[in-house]
């Protein structure tokens, strides 16, 4: 039986390997996801281990990351430097005065630098053995007129010894010249680095001579960092200043870069689960056509003794074979993929090197448990049809296998299933809890997409009868060969479709969910955006008080209504601490923005030690107008602020933050002094334009290339816009799907013009010439294809009208289906199945008659 099952699966290895490719993608993206984030954490986990000091005296830590930043940028007395050098044990230390919230120009304006999300970081220049960089031209800052940048950044920007740059800080911009390039010594991890001396670096970038982000401690040899750690707490006090050793700092770092990672493997672990999930249905395909063409041959081992056990053994090794086979490759593809990654991000600034590849041995078990496992899993179903295969089937022409059978145990299960999933749609719609309707929808989604293909089958006559119904009249006996020959067996049909009709419903529903929520957010900027104007940044992150200065001083501006963000964390009645972020304003709000209130109104929510929230958010926590509810801000400052209004707002939780939370600036001032403005709303002044104030503002703003300004039709872009990337994920999706799923459809032509080869030899004996043919097996593939569109686009049109109603809960209520995508589905769905059909169609057309006739 072994030496039958190896000679069969190399006798059949060309119909085989198109299954094959298919675990070949969905390994490759998860042994490449793997082996990237594995290089990534180890090239990082070197570079913090190597720069990181023995210990470091920080601010008190508050527990509000990840939240919409302040601008204020924490420290703590310089003279802490000596302080905490008297302690027994230190050999050395040194001032940390390191700022991210600054932007670099050129004397074009142009901003020096990256483009990629990574940071422009200013420090103060002190080099240690634990340095990131070295100096390799020029010299050292000295003064503050000079500064050195790093060398990366330097070539990328054009940027050379004696250039001035102006760097625009919190405390106000200055220019500096380029006095010397450092080069990174360590992986560049993507960001600008801009040195001042240090005391240049307190004064300008923190706004204060005696203030420092850190301090910098070196152990004295033989003092262990703990012990050092343990020492210096006892002397400055445990709970005055956060305490790290160099190995806590790393961990720290790691934490931070582990967030950016996730976003990395999880896409492309989400690549891998597509792929696999299609995959399944073309191994399964593929295996089952296969097995229905042996009929005869499997029957002759039955009859020549194999029993059931040894017969579903044999095809289960024929399945773990391609699986080996498929993973293997799928590993080499992985490496190649985690290579091109790694390239990739050297082309963003982040310079890892191929040569430290990091291939784990978790990566390879993986590797091949996806690989053999799902292939075994595909195959399992075919090869107990394939046990079932009895001795007599060898004396007669057996018919497909499968192809006659009844459907009433799949029409049962589909309907008892499917009605489990509607129903959890239908809770999910009607629910009022996004917590519940969330879950629902997850369910739902899950039952009905495999209900449908269970179901698949039983849905083939119907429809395809429908969406063939034309080719007769338009193709003549042509046409309706083709759709007979698509009706012929509904479980091949139906299993073949249905690996395009997953990434369509996938695609359907978040078009529908995308859709909605940007004409949720056009309406709501519509309704709610009274400024004329609004300057801020791409990314919302705060910008110097000189912008908000010379926005107010500009010709024509007239009333200008500042905005503020602070992360907080709430301690709400019902016992809940919720961590998100706040708004400030000024007390002219209602001025330019059209603000929705369920009780209360502007003036009481920005009061002093007041503030507001979100209607929703208020009941489903049991707050009420006039409860005190403790708030912690940055820096472990405590208030208790008075509830003094509700809003109901169309946005989510009024907004767009947890809770919609704001108050008034005077107490974001009280609690996070030296904040930074990162909304400017800006009205003209009477007898002004709107096109004179716009001209004006950005001639004010061009020395400030992170501001923009925006109208309301801007806005809507820049929403748009970030809706979009969720879009560009979705549709690389499709596009694995529906690589893979013409993979499929490729295969069971294949197999089915060999499967009909008798069949065809006939038809060309009787005068079908070889373009009807071709034409012939193109239009049976379309029809397909189109199928499974259909059943693709009415799921995901379910899916995401469920979806836009778990986003009403969130105040997203309007709903949007975009006709020209669902249109654009069918048409290229279509063009799928033309693609898709002409190599088996050639393939077809070119059998020599005679010999077709003559095949068994």
């Amino acid at each position: 039986m072994l030496k039958a099952t190896l000679r069969s699966f190399l006798a059949h290895k060309g119909r085989l390997l198109l299954s094959a490719l298919a675990i070949v993608l969905s390994v490759a993206f998860v042994s490449g996801s793997l082996i990237f984030s594995d290089t990534v954490t180890r090239t990082f986990d070197r570079l913090f281990a190597s720069t990181a000091a023995d210990v470091t005296v920080g601010p008190k830590d508050d527990d509000l990351e990840g939240q919409l930043p302040s601008g204020a940028v924490d420290t703590v007395p310089a003279s802490l430097a000596q302080r905490v050098a008297k302690v027994d044990g230190v050999a050395d230390t040194h001032v940390d005065a390191a700022v991210e919230n600054i932007t670099v120009v050129d004397q074009d304006n142009e901003s020096v630098g990256p483009t990629t999300g990574a940071p422009t970081i200013a420090t103060n220049w002190y080099p240690t053995d634990r340095s990131p960089v070295e100096l390799t031209s020029g010299h050292a800052p000295e003064g503050p007129g000079q500064a050195l940048l790093d060398a990366d950044t330097a070539k990328k920007k054009d940027v050379e010894i004696g250039d001035t740059l102006t760097v625009l800080a919190a405390p106000g911009s200055f220019k500096v010249k380029i006095v010397g390039i450092a080069t990174f010594t360590t992986t560049n991890p993507g960001a600008a680095l801009v040195f001042l001396d240090t005391p240049t670096a307190q004064s300008r970038l923190l706004g204060n001579p005696d203030a420092a982000t850190g301090i910098s401690v070196t152990a004295a040899p033989g003092v262990g960092d703990d012990e050092l750690k343990e020492r210096i707490a006892a002397a400055l006090g445990p709970d005055r200043y956060t305490y790290q050793t160099a190995d806590e700092q790393a961990d720290s770092a790691a934490a931070s870069l582990g967030g950016f990672l996730d976003v990395i493997k999880y896409v492309m672990l989400g690549f891998a689960g597509i792929a696999t999930l299609v995959g399944v249905f073309l191994i399964v395909n593929t295996f089952s056509m296969l097995i229905a063409q042996r009929t005869r041959e499997l029957g002759l081992l039955r009859a020549l003794g194999a029993d059931r056990r040894q017969v579903r053994r044999s095809v289960l090794t024929e399945a773990a074979l391609l699986g080996l086979v498929g993973s293997t490759l799928g590993l080499a593809a992985g490496i190649g993929l985690a290579f091109g990654l790694i390239e990739l991000m050297g082309a963003f600034g982040m310079n890892l090197k191929s040569t430290e590849m990091v291939v784990g041995v978790g990566t390879p078990i993986a590797a091949y448990v996806v690989g053999l496992g799902v292939t075994f899993v595909a195959a399992y179903l075919p090869a107990r049809r394939a046990a079932t295969v009895s001795p007599m089937a060898a004396l007669s022409d057996a018919e497909i296998a499968g192809a006659g059978r009844p459907l009433r145990t799949r029409a049962v299960v589909g309907a008892v299933v499917g009605a489990a999933g509607a129903a959890a749609l239908v809770g999910c719609a009607v629910s009022s809890d996004t917590g519940s309707a969330a879950s629902l929808l997850g369910l739902g989604v899950v039952l009905t997409l495999i209900a449908t293909v269970i179901a698949g089958p039983l849905l083939v006559r119907p429809v395809i009868r429908v969406l063939g119904g034309a080719f007769p009249a338009l193709f003549g006996s042509i046409g309706r060969m083709s759709q007979r020959n698509a009706l012929r067996n509904p479980r091949r049909t139906g299993a073949t479709a249905a690996a395009l009709m997953v990434g369509l419903a996938l695609v359907a529903g978040m078009s529908v969910a995308s859709a909605s929520m940007t004409k949720s957010f056009d309406n709501e900027i519509d309704k709610t955006l009274g400024a004329d104007f609004v300057v801020q940044n791409q990314n919302f992150q705060p910008f110097p008080q000189e912008v908000t200065d010379k926005v107010r001083d500009t010709e024509g501006a007239g009333l200008v209504v500042r905005q503020r963000f602070a992360p907080v964390a709430v301690r709400l009645p019902d016992g809940k601490r919720v961590e998100t972020t706040a708004s400030a304003y000024d007390s002219r709000l209602d001025e330019v923005a059209n603000v929705t209130y369920a009780q209360g109104d502007s003036a009481a929510a920005l009061a002093d030690g007041a503030l507001g929230m979100d209607v929703g958010f208020a009941r489903e926590h049991r707050v009420r107008i006039g409860d005190k509810i403790p708030v912690r801000f940055p820096g472990g400052k405590d208030a208790e602020l008075k509830v003094g209004a509700f809003t109901d707002q169309d946005t989510a939780d009024g907004f767009g933050t947890q809770g919609g939370f704001f108050f008034g600036t005077g107490t974001i001032e009280r609690y996070v002094p030296g904040g930074q403005d990162s909304a400017l709303y800006v009205n003209a002044a009477p007898g002004v334009g709107a096109d004179t104030l716009r001209a004006n503002l950005e001639r004010t703003l061009d020395a400030y290339p992170q501001v923009q300004v925006r109208d309301q039709a801007d806005y809507k872009e820049l929403v748009r816009g970030q809706i979009a990337v969720l879009l560009y994920l979705v549709y690389a999706l499709l596009g694995l799907a529906i690589v893979i799923a013409v993979l499929g459809v490729v295969n069971t032509l294949a197999l089915s013009v060999v499967e009909r080869t008798r069949e065809i030899g006939l038809l060309r004996a009787i005068g079908l010439g070889r373009r009807q043919l071709r034409r012939m097996i193109r239009l049976e593939s379309v029809v397909i294809a189109v199928f499974g569109a259909v059943l693709g686009l009415a799921l995901g049109l379910v899916w995401g009208v469920c979806v836009q109603q778990v986003l009403a809960l969130q105040g997203m209520k309007a709903l949007a289906i975009p006709w020209g995508t669902v249109v654009a589905v069918v048409v290229g769905s279509a063009v799928v199945g033309v693609v898709a059909a002409l190599l088996p169609a050639l393939r077809a057309s070119r059998m020599n008659v005679l010999a077709a006739i003559a095949h068994e």
